[in-house]
C-alpha cells in the first residue's frame, strides 16, 4: 500500500537559527543592557567618591557581605551543578569554598569579639559542607557505573518481554516499565522504587522472564537507593548553606544599618540625581527584554506549539495531518521532521495491520474450503489410533459402513481389528506396513457394514508423530472398491468364459503382445501346436513349432505393428503337430490401448475347407472377445477416474497447518506494534516524549514491519503454490510457440540467482521444435525443478552445474531432460520424490509441493511423461516426453 507523503517532506531545508542561537542572541541583549546599566552606575559613583569617604568605610563591612552572598551563591550553584553534571564542577565547588574560607578569616578580623564566635561556627560549618560534596562525589560515581551498567538489562529486560507467552503479563511488565523511567526522569525516586518492587512481586512462570525482571528491578532499585542518597546529603548542605548565608548577612548587614543611619541624608541627594538615570536605562533594559521575549516566542514557542498540535491531530486518528516547520534546519526542524515519521509509521502499521487482517481471512476460508472438502467428500476419511480407536470420520465413510452421522460409526466402533476388518491378519498387515514405511498405497482388505455385508476397501494413509518421533495416529482415505473387486470377477469370469467359448470354435484364434508372445491361445489351436492352451502363454510361434521341426514366419504380425491396422483376410499354409499341411484363412487386427499404442494382436484363422461353418463360430467368438474388452475398457476408465479423487483428498491435508503459522505470527506482531504505538501515542498526549523514547519506537515498529513483511510474503507463497496443486485444469490459452525460444525466457529469468548459488546452468535447445500446447505450465515445471535443484541437490553452498537438453523425440513428441551433478537421493527419498507435501526440508521452510507440481502438470496439463533416475552422490536426471500437441481430452479435463 503507498501513500503519498505530505508536500513538507519533500521539502529542501531552510536556514533558520537554532534554540541555542536564540537564547544565546538574548541573552547578549540583556547583558549588553547590564553593561550600559553598570558602566552608568560607576560614572554616578565617581560623581560622589570625594564627597562620601566615610561612607567608603561603611560601604566596604556591606561590600563584605555582598562579596559573602555573591560568594555562596556561586558555591551553591557550584554544588548544585555538581550534583546534576558532576563530571565538570568539581574542581569549581573546590574554588568556591577556598574563595569563602578565606573571605570569612578577613571578615573575622573586622569582627568585634561576640562576633567572631558566630563566625567561627560558620567556618566550622564549611568544613561540613565539603565533607558533604566528597561524600556525593563518592555516590555520583557509584551511581553513574551503575546507570552504565542499566541498558544491557533492559534490552535483555524488553527481549525476555516480547518472547513472553502471555500478552496480559507482557502488557503489565511493560506499563511498570514506564512508570519506572518516568519516576526517574522526575527524579522521584521513592515511585521508581515502589514500581521496582511492584514488578518483582509479578507472579512469573517463565525462568528466563523472572531473571531479567528480577535484574532490572534490582538495578531500579539500587539508582533509586543512591539518588535518595544524594538528595538526602544535598539537601542537608544546601540547608546548612542557606543558614550560613542568612548569619553572615544578617550579621554584616546589622553593622551597616546602624552607621548607614548617619549618612542616609548624604546619600539622598547623590541617590535623586542617579534616580533619573536608572529610570531611564531599566527602561531601555525593559523595552530590550521584551524584544527578546517576543523574538524567542515567535521563533521557538509558536513552532513547538503548532507541531505539538499537529501532533495531537495524529494520535487522534487524522493521519493526513500537516506537520508544520519539517524544512527548517535546527531543532525544531529535527523535532517536526520525527513527528513526520511517527505519522508515516502510524500509516505503515495500519497498512499492515490491514494486510494481516485480509491474510487472517484467507485462512479462515482455507480452513472453511478443507472442513467442505472434508464433509463433502466422497471418499471416506479416518483419523485412528495405532491401537485401533476411531477418532475421526467424515460423513462419507460413515455413509459406506452404514451408519447416519459420522458420530453414530465412532460410537458403534470399540475396536476396529476386531469390529470392522473380516480378516484380522489383514488389520496386523496393514499396521506392520505403518510402521516400516509410514504409509499404505492402494491397501485393499475386506470390512463389515453395519448390516453385516461385506465391503472391499482401498486405504492410504499416512503415520503422524509426536515431536520424539512417536506415531500417535494414522490418518488416510479410502475408497469402496466392492464394484470395481465385483467388475475384475466378472472380467475373470468373462476370461474364463471367453476361454471356454474359444475353445469350443472349431478354428484357429489367439492373442499376441506386442512382442509376438501369445497371452490367449484356444484349444483348437493348441492341438494344432500339441500344447495346453496354458503352456502356450508367453512362448512365440517358433518357440512353439521348432518343437516338431516346423518354421512359420511372424512377418505378418510385424506388418500390423508397422501399419497399425488390421491386414484383412488372406491365406497362408503351416505344418501342424502331425506334420500335416494345413491351409487357413487368416486376419490379424492390432488392438490399442489408450495411448494408442498397439497393446495386442489378435490372429484369427479358418479351415479353408469348413469355411461357412467356421465363419458363424468365429463371428460369436469375436463378439464375446469385443464385449470382454469393452468391459475391461471401462473398468479401466473407473478406475482411473477414482484415483484422481483420491490423489485431490490427499492433496488438502496439509493445507491449514503450512499458512497457519506465518499468519499467526504476523498478527501476534501487529498486534505488539499496535499496544506499542498507542503508549507511544500517550507520552506525546501528555507531552513526555523523548528522543529515546522515539528511537526506541522507531526500532521498534522497524523490527515488526521486517517481521510483517516477511511473515506475509512467506503466506502468500504458500497459498500460490496451494493455488498451483488445486486449480481448476480447464485452460483456454493453449497456442503455437517456439519450445527452443520459451525455454531461453525462462532460463533468462533464472539466471540472475546462480552466481549467489555458486552454480552453472547449461541450456541446449535444437532449433525449430514448434509445440501447440501450454506455455505456461511449461515454464512453472522448468522453473520448480531449477529451485528444487537448488534448495535440496547443492547442500551447503556447494559449487554444481545444471543442464536442460530439449530435443525432437520422434515425429510427434520432445524430450526435455533436467540433470544436475548434485548429492542425488536415496531409494527411499526417489520413491517419494512426486507425492504431495513429502519434502526433506521441512524445517527450513519446505512444503513438499514442488516435484509434485511438476509431475502434475506433466502428466495432465502438458499430457506427457516424466521418469526420475538419482543415486547418492551421483546427482539426478529427470526426462520429461511432451507431445507437439496437447491432447483434447487433456484440454477439456
Amino acid at each position: 500500500m503507498t501513500v503519498e507523503l505530505p508536500p513538507n517532506s519533500q521539502a529542501p531545508r531552510a536556514f533558520s537559527l537554532s534554540i541555542g542561537q536564540l537564547t544565546f542572541g538574548s541573552f547578549l541583549l540583556v547583558l549588553a543592557v547590564i553593561i550600559i546599566t553598570s558602566t552608568a552606575s560607576v560614572i554616578a559613583i565617581r560623581h560622589i567618591d570625594t564627597t562620601f569617604a566615610e561612607l567608603q568605610r561603611l560601604q566596604s563591612v556591606g561590600d563584605i557581605s555582598e562579596d559573602i552572598d555573591r560568594r555562596m551563591n556561586e558555591l551553591r550553584l557550584a554544588a548544585r551543578d555538581f550534583v546534576t553534571e558532576p563530571g565538570s564542577q568539581s574542581i569549581q565547588v573546590a574554588e568556591a569554598a577556598q574563595s569563602l574560607s578565606e573571605i570569612l578569616k578577613k571578615t573575622r578580623i573586622r569582627l568585634a569579639p561576640e562576633q567572631q564566635d558566630m563566625i567561627d561556627g560558620v567556618t566550622q560549618r564549611l568544613a561540613t559542607y565539603r565533607g558533604g560534596i566528597e561524600r556525593i562525589s563518592t555516590l555520583l560515581s557509584r551511581r553513574a557505573e551503575l546507570v552504565a551498567g542499566l541498558p544491557p538489562l533492559r534490552d535483555a529486560f524488553d527481549k525476555a518481554v516480547a518472547d513472553s507467552p502471555e500478552p496480559a503479563l507482557a502488557a503489565a511488565l511493560s506499563q511498570t516499565q514506564s512508570r519506572i523511567a518516568t519516576a526517574l526522569l522526575a527524579h522521584n525516586t521513592s515511585a521508581a522504587e515502589q514500581a521496582a518492587q511492584s514488578m518483582r512481586a509479578m507472579t512469573i512462570a517463565d525462568p528466563a522472564l523472572r531473571t531479567a525482571v528480577d535484574n532490572y528491578a534490582e538495578a531500579i532499585s539500587a539508582i533509586a537507593t543512591r539518588e535518595g542518597q544524594i538528595a538526602d546529603i544535598d539537601r542537608e548542605v544546601l540547608g546548612e548553606e542557606g543558614r550560613l548565608i542568612q548569619r553572615v548577612t544578617e550579621l554584616l548587614r546589622e553593622l551597616s544599618t546602624r552607621r548607614g543611619h548617619v549618612l542616609s541624608r548624604d546619600f539622598a541627594r547623590t541617590l535623586a540625581e542617579a534616580k533619573w538615570q536608572s529610570i531611564v536605562l531599566g527602561t531601555a533594559g525593559v523595552l530590550i527584554g521584551l524584544f527578546a521575549a517576543v523574538l524567542v516566542v515567535r521563533r521557538t514557542v509558536r513552532p513547538l506549539a503548532k507541531i505539538a498540535g499537529s501532533i495531537r491531530k495524529v494520535s487522534g486518528g487524522e493521519k493526513n495531518a500537516f506537520i508544520p516547520g519539517a524544512d527548517l534546519d535546527n531543532e525544531i526542524g529535527d523535532i517536526a521532521r520525527a513527528a513526520e515519521v511517527f505519522r508515516q509509521t502510524l500509516i505503515d502499521a495500519d497498512s499492515a495491520r490491514e494486510a494481516a487482517l485480509r491474510a487472517l481471512a484467507e485462512q479462515r476460508l482455507a480452513e472453511e474450503s478443507y472442513h467442505k472438502l472434508f464433509e463433502a467428500s466422497v471418499e471416506g476419511i479416518y483419523v485412528t489410533t495405532p491401537g485401533g480407536t476411531l477418532l475421526n470420520a467424515n460423513p462419507a465413510l460413515a455413509r459406506m459402513m452404514g451408519y447416519a452421522t459420522p458420530q453414530d460409526l465412532i460410537n458403534g466402533i470399540d475396536d476396529i481389528a476386531s469390529t470392522v476388518y473380516v480378516d484380522p491378519a489383514a488389520r496386523a498387515r496393514y499396521q506392520d506396513l505403518m510402521q516400516r514405511d509410514g504409509m499404505v498405497r492402494d491397501y485393499e482388505y475386506q470390512v463389515r457394514a453395519r448390516d453385516g455385508s461385506a465391503l472391499w476397501l482401498s486405504d492410504s494413509a499416512t503415520v503422524v508423530r509426536n515431536d520424539v518421533g512417536e506415531v500417535i495416529r494414522y490418518e488416510g482415505t479410502v475408497r469402496d472398491i466392492t464394484d470395481q473387486k465385483r467388475a475384475e470377477d466378472a472380467i475373470a469370469e468373462g476370461r474364463r468364459l471367453l476361454q471356454m467359448v474359444i475353445d469350443t470354435v472349431p478354428a484357429v484364434i489367439n492373442v499376441k503382445d506386442s512382442e509376438l508372445r501369445y497371452v490367449l491361445m484356444n484349444r483348437y489351436m493348441a492341438g494344432i501346436f500339441g500344447i495346453e492352451p496354458q503352456d502356450a502363454i508367453g512362448r512365440t510361434t517358433a518357440d512353439l513349432m521348432s518343437r516338431y521341426g516346423a518354421a512359420k514366419s511372424d512377418e505378418n504380425d510385424k506388418r500390423v505393428l508397422s501399419a497399425r491396422r488390421e491386414l484383412g483376410f488372406y491365406e497362408e499354409e503351416y505344418k501342424d503337430s502331425a506334420g500335416n499341411m494345413r491351409q487357413w484363412l487368416v486376419n490379424k487386427l492390432p488392438i490399442l490401448d489408450t495411448q494408442g499404442e498397439i497393446e495386442n494382436i489378435v490372429t484369427v484363422a479358418l479351415d479353408i475347407g469348413e469355411r461357412k461353418r467356421s465363419e458363424q463360430e468365429m463371428r460369436k467368438a469375436r463378439d464375446s472377445a469385443e464385449a470382454a474388452l469393452r468391459n475391461l475398457r471401462e473398468t479401466q476408465n473407473s478406475l482411473i477416474e477414482a484415483e484422481k479423487l483420491a490423489a485431490l483428498g490427499r492433496l488438502v491435508a496439509g493445507v491449514a497447518h503450512e499458512v497457519n503459522n506465518p499468519v499467526g505470527i504476523s498478527l501476534t506482531v501487529a498486534s505488539a506494534l499496535e499496544r506499542k504505538t498507542a503508549t507511544f501515542a500517550s507520552q506525546v498526549e501528555r507531552g513526555e516524549l523523548r528522543r529515546s523514547s522515539l528511537n526506541e519506537f522507531l526500532n521498534t515498529t522497524r523490527d515488526a514491519s521486517s517481521q510483517l513483511v516477511a511473515n506475509l510474503n512467506r503466506a502468500a507463497e504458500l497459498i500460490q503454490s496451494f493455488k498451483q496443486v488445486a486449480a481448476d485444469r480447464n485452460y483456454s490459452d493453449q497456442r503455437s510457440f517456439d519450445l527452443g525460444d520459451l525455454t531461453e525466457q525462462v532460463v533468462m529469468s533464472l539466471r540472475p540467482g546462480l552466481r549467489k548459488h555458486n552454480l552453472t546452468l547449461n541450456v541446449d535447445c535444437e532449433p525449430d521444435l514448434i509445440m501447440n500446447s501450454y506455455p505456461g505450465p511449461y515454464g512453472q515445471v522448468l522453473t520448480n525443478l531449477f529451485l528444487n535443484a537448488v534448495a535440496h541437490a547443492f547442500p551447503d553452498g556447494k559449487a554444481g552445474e545444471v543442464d536442460i537438453q530439449v530435443h525432437a523425440c520422434g515425429k510427434d513428441n520432445v524430450e526435455v531432460v533436467f540433470s544436475d551433478n548434485g548429492c542425488g537421493m536415496s531409494l527411499d527419498v526417489r520413491r517419494r520424490a512426486f507425492d504431495p507435501f513429502f519434502t526433506t526440508r521441512r524445517d527450513q521452510g519446505g512444503t513438499g509441493l514442488g516435484l509434485h507440481i511438476v509431475y502434475s502438470i506433466v502428466t495432465t496439463r502438458l499430457g506427457g511423461r516424466l521418469s526420475l533416475e538419482s543415486e547418492p552422490g551421483r546427482g539426478t536426471r529427470i526426462q520429461i516426453i511432451l507431445p507437439r500437441t496437447a491432447p483434447l481430452e487433456q484440454a477439456a479435463e
